[in-house]
């Protein structure tokens, strides 16, 4: 089946099967939050993308193979209700930028741009993207078969980037690391997925940073 990143709260993951990485999307919690698990197709080593709630049901994701780590995007409740028993039950070793590391309820390891996260044989770029929280990360896997699948929390959207509550400091921030860090680095055929809702891909949604950047939101 083909894959087209659309989950429902309560519903069916979407798989998608990469040469050497499996990604798994569901949908957990009240705020149709996504969490990713990704398991490296050679070693089974799995890491989980934001443990954002409904730890039974990520804990059944995750099944007999166990967790190497959880990767949290960024500082929100809403990405970690999950988070502690998950870590808990698993032995996975949690993962934050270091300056998002105070808002988890569990002491982590600290991440900076640039570190890499180990998934089996294959690894996660950390990409520092700061603006929805000083501490927000993206997470860059560079397909050595296909084109670059990006991780990007609440930083970047289809239509637009995450929430800044309208401070134009905050926005000027996040609009900036977007379009430098993301967009600018990376080819129009990257795929990504969000902390919520649909997938898109960078080139979808590059005609549209000049409105983003002038529209203030």
């Amino acid at each position: 089946m083909t894959y087209s990143g659309d989950v429902t709260p309560g519903g069916a993951p979407a798989v998608r099967e990469l040469d050497r990485l499996t990604i798994t999307k569901v949908s957990v919690g009240p705020m149709d939050n996504n969490a990713y698990l990704l398991r490296c197709r050679a070693t089974g080593e799995q890491v989980l993308i934001d443990a954002a709630n409904e730890a039974p049901r990520l804990l059944e994701l995750v099944g007999d193979a166990g967790l190497t780590t959880v990767v949290t995007t960024h500082q929100h409740m809403d990405h970690w209700v999950a988070l502690e028993e998950v870590v808990a039950k698993t032995g996975a070793r949690p993962l934050v930028h270091a300056d998002d590391a105070a808002g988890l309820p569990i002491e982590a390891g600290t991440l900076a741009d640039g570190d890499s996260v180990p998934v089996g044989d294959c690894a996660l770029e950390v990409i520092h993207v700061k603006g929805h929280t000083p501490g927000s990360i993206a997470l860059l896997y560079r397909d050595p078969a296909g084109s670059p699948h990006l991780f990007t929390g609440d930083s970047l959207f289809p239509g637009g980037v995450g929430n800044t509550d309208k401070d134009p400091e905050r926005f000027s921030a996040l609009i900036d690391d977007v379009e430098h860090k993301l967009f600018d680095r990376l080819p129009d055929e990257t795929w990504f997925y969000p902390g919520h809702g649909k997938d898109s891909t960078l080139g979808a949604e590059r005609p549209a940073l000049p409105q983003w950047r002038a529209r203030g939101w």
